[in-house]
Order: C-alpha cells, then sequence, then structure tokens
C-alpha cells in the first residue's frame, strides 16, 4: 500500500473529476495523501478536503512564489488551520530562483517567519528548493534549528540529500525519477537511506513516464514507487512499505 506524500488535487485542473481521481488513487493501492498548499487560497482548499476525505491530510503554508502577497494576518491563520488534526504540516515553503515571481529576499523572509511558526507549532515542514541549494541549505541550517520534514521534489546531488538526511529531515522522490535524462535524481533514489525516504507526485505537475505530457495525479505514485524499488534492487511491496511508515512516522499519523 502506498502513500502519496505531496499532491495538490484541490488544483483547478481537477475540479471536473476530482472525487474520480480520489477513488482513482484508492482502487491502485494508494491508502492517502497529503495535499499540500501553497497560498492562503489553496491552503484552505487543502484543509476543506482533508476534511471531506478521511484518507487526505492537509500542509498549510506560502510558496515563494507567492512570499510577495504574505500579510501578517495570514501567520495567525496558518497557525488557526493547525489546530485542526487532519492539518499535518506547515508547507510548501521555501525558495525558486528559476521563476524569481518574488524577490529572492522576500522569499527569504517570509521562508524564515514560516519556519518559526512551524517551530513554534511543533509541525514538520516541507521545504521547496528550486535552483536555491546553497542559500536554502544555509538558511535551514541557521534558522531551523529542531526542525524536521521533508525536502520535496528532491533535486540536489547525493551529497546534498545525505547532508539533509543528517540535520533530520527526509528526501522525496517525484515522478522526474522515472525521466531518461534525470541521472542525478536516480543516483540519489537509489542511495538515499530506505528510512528517509518518501515517495511523491506532486500532481497535477511532473506526470512520470509513461504518461508524461498529461494531467498527474495520485494514483500514478505507483510508477514513482516502481522505478525507485528498481533503482534500489528491492521490491515494491518493500518500498511502498517502508515508504508510507516513514510518511506516517514524520507527519504523526495513525
Amino acid at each position: 500500500m502506498l502513500f502519496d506524500s505531496h499532491a495538490h488535487v484541490d488544483d483547478p485542473k481537477f475540479d471536473d473529476e476530482q472525487a474520480e481521481v480520489i477513488a482513482r488513487a484508492a482502487a491502485n493501492g494508494v491508502t492517502g495523501f497529503i495535499n499540500v498548499g501553497s497560498d492562503m487560497l489553496s491552503s484552505a482548499r487543502s484543509v476543506e478536503l482533508a476534511g471531506k476525505y478521511q484518507s487526505i491530510y492537509a500542509a498549510v503554508g506560502i510558496h515563494p512564489h507567492d512570499a510577495s502577497d504574505a500579510r501578517e494576518s495570514d501567520y495567525d491563520k496558518l497557525a488557526k488551520w493547525t489546530e485542526n488534526p487532519k492539518v499535518v504540516a506547515i508547507g510548501e515553503i521555501g525558495l525558486d530562483y528559476h521563476y524569481d515571481d518574488s524577490p529572492r529576499d522576500v522569499q527569504q523572509m517570509v521562508f524564515i517567519r514560516q519556519l518559526d511558526l512551524a517551530r513554534k507549532l511543533v509541525k514538520p515542514i516541507i521545504i521547496h528548493d528550486r535552483e536555491a541549494h546553497g542559500d536554502l541549505m544555509t538558511i535551514v541550517k541557521k534558522e531551523g534549528q529542531g526542525l524536521t520534514g521533508v525536502f520535496h521534489c528532491f533535486s540536489g546531488s547525493v551529497e546534498m540529500a545525505m547532508e539533509v538526511i543528517k540535520m533530520g529531515f527526509y528526501i522525496s522522490i517525484a515522478g522526474t525519477v522515472t525521466f531518461n535524462n534525470a541521472q542525478k535524481v536516480k543516483e540519489v533514489a537509489g542511495v538515499v537511506p530506505l528510512e528517509r525516504l518518501l515517495v511523491e507526485t506532486d500532481s497535477p505537475y511532473l506526470t512520470p513516464r509513461p504518461h508524461r505530457g498529461k494531467r498527474n495525479e495520485p494514483a500514478h505514485v505507483r510508477l514513482v514507487a516502481e522505478e525507485v524499488a528498481r533503482l534500489r534492487g528491492i521490491d515494491l511491496a518493500t518500498l511502498a512499505e517502508a515508504t508510507t511508515n516513514n510518511v506516517k512516522k514524520l507527519f504523526n499519523i495513525s
């Protein structure tokens, strides 16, 4: 049984068949998933979705793309949402230097504020890191003391992965691991200690082969897991059991 550690099924791309997508995940052995907020609106939708389905949990947070829109009252709202037992993390938060939709100094400030919030709330964090490895690691080392969480859709090197694990974090592998040119991700997926590994879809993005070019969905986490299991030389059942247990441990899901 699999658990998708990171999805966005609240996305408007699912509006026409959200219930069908959730049912299809269950039919493919996906026992649950974490629906992750990226701004205040999607965080609210994630909380609502988690309230409707027993198998769905929520994370709430402000993505670096939307850091410029963050308001002081938003941090209080995020904290309020975490009083709901189905809200299991602060995320996704971090830095994105690929698009720079928000100025980098603003991204960093909002990221640090949410690290402080997660520490106060004793919640794990879900980290977004795109082309910002250096600054992000510097901030997490300095401002992330006492926190745990996951580097979602990991895109760093093996050396960075091992450093992340030493800091107490998990590594999550997404559909990119199935891409022919994703050698670095394949190397990481093959060597990260099994007890620190998660799998995800990041639906509706990063659709794994052979469905590239189409909308992604939680049912496809099986394709991610199958490739990771192949790279590690283990069977799918072993990989599925370990990554599901890891999700439950990290996010305190019974």
